[in-house]
């Protein structure tokens, strides 16, 4: 069964598992890119999907792109 998040339980997962803040106040869906601050004070938007699964919680300058295959 698949877990519905809402936007107060994303927060509390970025507070919980990242440095970064959430600065999106809603949430429509895994396809919308959130806003988020970085520890650094850098501003970065990623899916969800994307900070939840393939761990992307930092701003491209704390943590560089992978380089493709």
């Amino acid at each position: 069964m698949n877990k519905k998040w809402t936007i107060d339980k994303i927060k509390e997962f970025v507070e919980n598992n990242s440095e970064s803040k959430l600065l999106t106040t809603e949430y429509h869906g895994f396809s919308q890119k959130l806003l988020f601050k970085c520890a650094c004070g850098s501003k970065f938007e990623k899916t969800f999907t994307k900070f939840k699964n393939k761990h992307q919680r930092k701003c491209e300058v704390c943590q560089p792109p992978k380089e493709s295959r």
